[in-house]
Order: structure tokens, then C-alpha cells, then sequence
């Protein structure tokens, strides 16, 4: 964080120039400039950011900044709202990759939490990600949420998809989950057709190529886990 307020400090001063010349953004010299940066990526769009004279520029589901001319680009910065305590890149990429919570096939999830909880969270995972174990410890402690977990086992780990398929193919699937993945439980594979497939198309389609990753009911996409306290709040945003 250190090396990129110190960026910022030390362009707002020319930002703050040229805006008191008058000098109004190039739209596509940024788009172009931008386009050699990160090496042709498509530029989805270029808009004001919430600093005076400083950009936006998205390209998938990455955001960067560039000044009002293109020449100076930021790669791997965060804005902060110091007043607000608020990570506002973060809000806005969650804003910008929200996901219709109806294309979510949740009748191949494995259910749990509470049935009637207001609140609700979706989650791919993969029984063999260490990330995704440790969230599950989190999700224990979690309240008034209804939990959907996709099974999505990544290639590059050699029991995923046998214990995903243990998952699908127990009688009780939250059991077998919390049992592989919280009490180190190592089953064999089950007998039964799963949707496992199809759940990997589906995260491919969403760009989700990581575990855990999470979609609250409003659709915001997080990835990686959080605490069960700083979890229930993200999912009470608006």
C-alpha cells in the first residue's frame, strides 16, 4: 500500500496542474496508452475516478488508473477512502462483476446454513483448497445466512475431484463436505452422476478461476475468504 500512496501523492500535484489549465482528458490517448501497457488487453471503458483529473481504466475485471493524458499509468493500486474507511477499487470491481443471482443453478449445490436465513451467499469451492477449508472453520460461526456451495475442483489438486464426487454422492453432502474439509476426512470417490461439469463450465463462463470465490445475493463476486463477522457485513451491503 506504501509504494502506491506514495505514487498518488506524488501525481496529484501534475493531476491537480492540468486541471487548473484546463486541460480536458484524452479518452483515447489513455485507451491507447493503456492498450501497450497491459500488452493489447481489450480496454472495456475509460471514466473519471473519484480524484479529480486521475482515470479509470478497466479492462475484464482488472481496474488501473491512468492520468488525464495516458502517460502515467497505475498497475496494482487500491483507492482509499480515508474518511469513509473504504476500499473503493474493491467496491467498484464488485460493482462491475456482480452476477445474476438467477443463472446460479443452486439445485447442484450443496446446501446449508440457515434455511430461512434473509441473507445469502454462494460459494465455489474446492475440498482440497487450504483457503476454502479455513473459510469453512468461518462459515460454522456464520448466522441468518442460507449457504450454496458449488464444487469445484481445480486440476492441480490430485484428491479434489475424488472427494468432490464423495460430496455429491453422500447421502448427507454438508457432512461429507465438513468432514473432508474441516476434520481431514479422506473418503473414496462415490458412484453417482454429479454435476461437477457442469459447475466447472459454469465458473470458466463466469471467469471464476479460483477457490473459494463468493457471490452474495445481490450477485457482488469476492474472491478469497473472510472472517465470519466481516462476511455477514458484506453480504448486508447495499
Amino acid at each position: 500500500m506504501r509504494p502506491f500512496l506514495l505514487i498518488i501523492s506524488m501525481l496529484i500535484p501534475a493531476i491537480a496542474f492540468a486541471h487548473e489549465q484546463g486541460k480536458d482528458a484524452n479518452i483515447e490517448s489513455i485507451r491507447s496508452h493503456a492498450a501497450d501497457v497491459l500488452r493489447n488487453n481489450n480496454i472495456d471503458a475509460v471514466t473519471p475516478s473519484p480524484i479529480t483529473g486521475l482515470y479509470e481504466v478497466r479492462s475484464g475485471r482488472n481496474i488501473f488508473y491512468s492520468d488525464a493524458d495516458g502517460r502515467h499509468f497505475i498497475m496494482g493500486g487500491q483507492l482509499i477512502d480515508t474518511v469513509a474507511k473504504k476500499n473503493l477499487t474493491q467496491a467498484r470491481m464488485e460493482e462491475l462483476n456482480r452476477i445474476d443471482w438467477n443463472i446460479l443453478p443452486l439445485d447442484k449445490a450443496v446446501v446449508s446454513g440457515d434455511k430461512n436465513g434473509k441473507l445469502k451467499l454462494a460459494i465455489f469451492t474446492d475440498p482440497e483448497c487450504p483457503y476454502c477449508r479455513k473459510f469453512e472453520t468461518e462459515l460454522a460461526k456464520l448466522k441468518g445466512v442460507q449457504v450454496y456451495s458449488f464444487l469445484y475442483p481445480l486440476s492441480f489438486h490430485k484428491h479434489a475431484k475424488r472427494w468432490s464426487t464423495a460430496i455429491w454422492c453422500s447421502k448427507d453432502r454438508h457432512k461429507m463436505l465438513t468432514d473432508i474439509m474441516v476434520n481431514n476426512a479422506d473418503p473414496k470417490a462415490g458412484t453417482c452422476d454429479t454435476p461437477i461439469d457442469e459447475i466447472t463450465a459454469l465458473a470458466k463462463k463466469l471467469n471464476i478461476h479460483g477457490t473459494p470465490t463468493l457471490i452474495a445475493g445481490d450477485g457482488r463476486l469476492a474472491s478469497g475468504g473472510k472472517a465470519a463477522a466481516q462476511l455477514k457485513a458484506w453480504l448486508q451491503e447495499k
